[in-house]
């Protein structure tokens, strides 16, 4: 078993202390307290893990239709990155499937007041106990902690470089999925897929100044940036996977991509296709919130509104429902995750599908990033987005994945050139300002 003290994040205002969905008042007011990572083949259940890591900092997430208080008053909040359950190997192994970190209000606190943290991140060691019921690290004094903020980006130069973008799949390769899956759709085999294309490209350098571009775009309602010792994750995604308040849960699919133009956002308003699309979505996510919610409470708040992110009109649903009582947040995630909108339905048929046809692993894309914290009068809050719109770094190179749901009425070019249109703002923000390590080419 591995244990060590938290990675990084200990100056207020880095880009280390702001992760996904952080309040925005709390803002390079925190300090990391602690972490705790897990990866594919490490024991345990990481939803149910996330829930122990939780409450070892007052936060209590075993019953959240009950609106339980946060207990520690240093617990700020907690961020979580969740990668999806996916089969196929994905192109960033060194990024943990689970991410959560324990957050403290500012100042960080002198050397006696340091408190004991929480931080596994690994245990394949024979004969230990199961790294989930070790969580407890030695007091640590401030100096020893913002010593292992060094990580191998830090000890490079400030410049950043990133070189071309290769697809992990052609044009023409793209298209033909698309077919396949109006081919299973013919077949009856499922309704909509959600069918996600990957690229990536060689990096050297600090990305900070990089990915705080990418956290920044506009529409980014969780936008931040978390990192590891050799990772980073940088999202801008628009999109809430499920929020809970005073024990009422909230999902917002999206669905239906136009330019932020007049005429983009009539042709979206009109298209039947894009529509019927969104619709099959807000069902599915309808029936995976009514597996958890109190009977007769699950209603469509909002259908097909147009919200704008990053130069595209994007429509969106608000679905929600009142937790039945005794529903936790594992629960509740087993229930609604991987979201509807990068999955499909039916929604185990629609990742059959999908993982024959793509390319490469999803990796923490399509997954869950956010905060989980607590209200003005302490009560548990819970606002978790989809890691759509999303970067990661590992291994010298970036990776970036996006897509969209695929119907009978799909045109195959329409898709490759949408699931371009999404890409287009990251790869804008990280910029490509020469050439990188592998790469003979100017970056585009």
């Amino acid at each position: 078993m591995s244990t060590l003290g938290p990675v990084v994040g200990y100056a207020p205002g880095t880009v280390d202390l702001h992760p996904p969905g952080l309040p925005a008042a709390c803002e390079g007011h925190v300090w990391e307290r602690s972490r705790f990572e897990w990866y594919v083949g490490d024991d345990g259940d990481p939803l149910q893990l996330l829930s122990e890591f939780a409450a070892l900092h007052g936060v209590h997430l075993t019953d959240i239709s009950a609106s339980p208080r946060v207990t520690d008053p240093v617990t700020c909040g907690i961020s979580v990155l969740l990668s999806p359950p996916w089969v196929t190997p994905s192109p960033t192994p060194s990024v943990p499937a689970l991410v959560a970190i324990a957050y403290a209000h500012a100042p960080v606190p002198s050397p006696t007041a340091t408190p004991t943290g929480a931080v596994t991140v690994r245990n394949q060691t024979p004969g230990h106990t199961p790294f989930a019921r070790n969580f407890q690290v030695p007091e640590r004094s401030e100096g020893a902690l913002r010593g292992q903020r060094v990580t191998k980006y830090a000890e490079k130069s400030g410049h950043f470089v990133i070189g071309r973008w290769a697809p992990s799949w052609t044009e023409a390769n793209h298209a033909a999925a698309v077919d396949s899956v109006r081919a299973a759709i013919a077949r009856g085999d499922v309704y909509v897929v959600n069918l996600v294309g990957h690229a990536a490209a060689p990096v050297s350098g600090d990305p900070t100044a990089a990915l705080t571009r990418v956290a920044a775009l506009p529409g980014a309602r969780y936008g931040g940036v978390l990192r590891g010792a050799d990772w980073w994750v940088a999202t801008a995604s628009p999109e809430t996977l499920v929020s809970v308040s005073a024990g009422r849960a909230i999902t917002r699919p999206i669905k239906g991509t136009r330019p932020a133009t007049p005429a983009g956002r009539a042709e979206l308003l009109a298209s039947p296709k894009e529509r019927a699309e969104h619709v099959m979505i807000v069902d599915l996510e309808r029936n995976d919130l009514g597996r958890v919610a109190a009977v007769g409470s699950v209603r469509v708040d909002e259908l097909f509104a147009l919200r704008r992110w990053s130069g595209l009109w994007q429509a969106e649903s608000t679905v929600s429902a009142q937790l039945a009582p005794g529903v936790g947040l594992a629960e509740l995630l087993a229930a609604i995750w991987p979201g509807g909108s990068v999955t499909g339905a039916p929604k185990r048929a629609a990742i059959e599908v999908a993982t024959a046809l793509e390319p490469v692993g999803r990796g923490p894309s399509m997954g869950a990033c956010g905060w989980i914290g607590h209200d003005r009068h302490g009560q548990v809050e819970i606002d978790l987005g989809l890691t759509i719109r999303t970067v990661a770094i590992a291994g010298g190179r970036a990776h970036l994945w996006a897509g969209g749901g695929i119907v009978w009425d799909s045109d195959p070019a329409a898709e490759v050139a949408e699931a371009a249109a999404k890409m287009a703002p990251i790869k804008r923000a990280l910029g490509a300002v020469g050439r990188a390590p592998g790469d003979g080419r100017r970056g585009t």
